[in-house]
């Protein structure tokens, strides 16, 4: 026997002949067809891991027409945001039976964005996320007219129809009422980027709430969701130093800010608080621990999966926005009078 032949992966033939059964009853039991009878499934099941035998997913999408294959489209997906749905996806996915086919793409540019979902319906994906969190993107998807399921992630109203989110609005009344009933009325908002859907979200919400209690605003400041920028922004805040709180619209800004405050001999929370949003991994172990509002990303992740393909749980689809949660931690307190 040549050395190629000794190791050439089993077939679905091979899984048969060892089996004593049809190839054809192979591919039923694949495809777990409801006709198999039980011990007939479970010893081709077991040839099958005696073999460590694969089938070939292309050769399978072939004969069944389906892929078992979601595609992700995502733009920015180094962001704590973005990359956690992609992760809460793909475990939702394989939770299924599914696997995840995801295409990087460049938000400003159109065409990297065609090219992006021409990749993903070759490979025949069942459905189609879009975590991609720019308004632009999510235009250029609705203007594609796609003949297969998709949700856009965080799109609120700019395409109702495909959209599932985390209420970013909630959240952002939540930390600022937070530091409202904590006593400040001097509260500025660090945003994060213009065309950021979750960025114009939390800043309408943190201004829905500082009106809804008659506390007067100051023009949010447009950030970039790096810490450079909050400490950037807290070293010019600080030297006027008109303000006692700070809600930061992810938690990124707010460890820079913190690092500016302390920089500038003043503490948190005992002259600053400060709230971020996100809740990422480290937000626990800053110093302060940071007060943040966290995101459901697994929750997020079952419902994008149950949205494409049908929810396991029952035969309504899940829909309404999921519901933050605000995570008090020791960088809010009341405000001390200078």
């Amino acid at each position: 026997m040549s050395d190629d032949a000794s190791v050439r992966r089993p077939s679905i033939r091979d899984v048969a002949r060892l089996a004593g059964v049809s190839h054809q009853t192979v591919s039923r039991v694949l495809n777990d067809h409801p006709s198999i009878r039980p011990e007939t499934r479970e010893r081709v099941q077991q040839v099958m891991a005696d073999l460590q035998y694969r089938p070939n997913r292309a050769a399978r999408a072939l004969v069944t027409s389906r892929s078992q294959t979601i595609g992700i489209l995502a733009a920015s997906s180094s962001m704590y945001g973005p990359a956690s749905s992609i992760a809460s996806i793909e475990a939702a996915a394989r939770a299924r039976g599914y696997w995840v086919s995801t295409a990087n793409i460049d938000s400003r540019d159109p065409q990297s964005i065609r090219a992006g979902i021409a990749h993903l319906t070759a490979q025949s994906v069942e459905g189609l996320v879009v975590i991609a969190p720019q308004v632009r993107v999510i235009r250029a998807i609705s203007a594609q007219k796609l003949d297969i399921p998709y949700v856009t992630l965080q799109s609120t109203d700019l395409d109702p129809d495909h959209t599932l989110t985390v209420d970013q609005i909630a959240g952002a009344r939540m930390a600022t009422k937070h530091l409202i009933n904590a006593g400040h009325r001097s509260i500025y908002h660090i945003a994060g980027p213009q065309d950021w859907i979750e960025a114009e979200a939390r800043m309408r919400g943190f201004l829905e709430e500082m009106s809804a209690n008659d506390v007067p605003t100051t023009a949010p400041i447009l950030g970039d969701w790096s810490a450079d920028f909050g400490y950037y922004a807290g070293r010019e805040l600080l030297q006027v130093r008109d303000f006692t709180a700070v809600f930061c619209s992810n938690d990124q800004m707010a460890l820079g800010f913190m690092h500016a405050v302390r920089d500038e001999g003043l503490d948190v929370p005992r002259d600053v608080s400060i709230v971020g949003f996100d809740d990422i991994p480290e937000a626990a172990h800053f110093w302060p621990p940071l007060t943040t509002i966290r995101q459901d990303f697994a929750d997020l992740g079952r419902r994008c999966v149950d949205l494409l393909l049908g929810s396991e749980q029952s035969t309504e689809r899940p829909a309404g926005a999921i519901a933050p949660q605000l995570i008090v931690r020791g960088s809010t307190a009341p405000p001390n009078s200078w």
